[in-house]
């Protein structure tokens, strides 16, 4: 077996093993407004539930030569975000927002979302998720080593869950409707594939 001690290897080769071997991660669709009222919107696979009572994600967004992110920056100022499920009917248009655009130039109108209203928040979805969270922010974290920020850590408290009423069956969400999307190494994606159950012991 390979060793690799993160302090010898630069940054990218960390990387590489981390998407490499966390695998699938899912991906959150996540919408933001800037300080001009821009509509901002971008995936990230740094993305996971943190508690269910109460009910928390979070999102890790990557700085680049330590410059924050549209998102991050728009969330610790706003205090407000929403999160999308990618799915295979919206995995397209979710990865068009990708690109690297001036933080004025909304990505939901680039890759033609509908945008639509929230319930609790001023920042707006988008119609084409299948479940969408509602966040406020709870914590923000910058972590990074020697003096140098290279990620904003962000938890959020679900404050509205909106899920579609095709995937909702019986209080629980079938996920083959759903038809989430993860996120593997480099370009590549996956679909839920095979799935089997294994009772946990009592």
């Amino acid at each position: 077996m390979l060793s690799f001690d993160p302090r010898n290897n630069k940054e990218r080769e960390n990387y590489k093993l981390l998407i490499g071997s966390i695998v699938p991660r899912p991906i959150a669709f996540v919408t933001s407004i800037a300080e001009d009222g821009t509509v901002n919107g971008a995936p990230f696979s740094y993305f996971n539930i943190v508690s269910s009572n109460p009910p928390m994600l979070s999102v890790s967004t990557q700085r680049k030569n330590g410059e924050m992110k549209d998102t991050a920056r728009n969330i610790k100022e706003n205090k407000e975000f929403v999160v999308h499920i990618v799915d295979e009917q919206n995995v397209e248009k979710m990865n068009i927002t990708a690109a690297s655009l001036p933080p004025n130039v909304s990505e939901i109108e680039k890759a033609d979302l509908s945008p639509i209203e929230s319930e609790k928040l001023s920042v707006p979805g988008v119609k084409e998720a299948k479940v969408r969270l509602e966040c406020k922010l709870e914590y923000s974290l910058e972590l990074g080593e020697n003096d140098s920020i290279g990620t904003d850590f962000i938890i959020g408290k679900v404050v509205q869950f909106h899920i579609d009423e095709a995937i909702y069956e019986n209080g629980r969400i079938n996920h083959e409707t759903l038809g989430a999307v993860s996120r593997l190494a480099g370009s590549n994606y996956a679909k839920i594939g095979d799935v089997f159950s294994i009772e946990r012991p009592k």
